[in-house]
């Protein structure tokens, strides 16, 4: 595990480029199955692959969304599961940064 510094977060991609992409693999894997993989998948490479993380201290994680994310999927965008799907992957990535850098239960 790699220690977590807040000012190494500034350059995230250069340190947390692993921890970055486990986070956002791990909250996609839970969802795998539980919603429609194209609503999902439309999420995770158009959406997702366009967020940036950022750490707002006291453990806290924030992902930030590219403007009009329904726009950038589509018809996607009309699917009843959308709204629900994006909320949940933004969610769970958070949760999970906070879970890779140990801050689960701490703050």
């Amino acid at each position: 595990m790699t220690e977590f510094d807040p000012e190494k977060f500034e350059e995230k991609y250069v340190y947390y480029f692993e921890e970055l992409e486990e986070a956002y693999s791990a909250a996609y894997q839970q969802l795998h199955g539980r919603y429609d993989s194209t609503v999902l998948k439309a999420i995770d490479r158009q959406v997702l692959s366009e967020s940036e993380p950022f750490y707002d201290g006291d453990g806290e994680f924030r992902v930030e969304l590219p403007e009009n994310p329904s726009e950038r999927v589509g018809a996607v965008a009309d699917h009843e599961q959308f709204d629900a799907v994006l909320a949940e992957l933004v969610d769970r990535i958070e949760s999970e940064l906070q879970r890779l850098f140990e801050f689960d239960g701490d703050a």
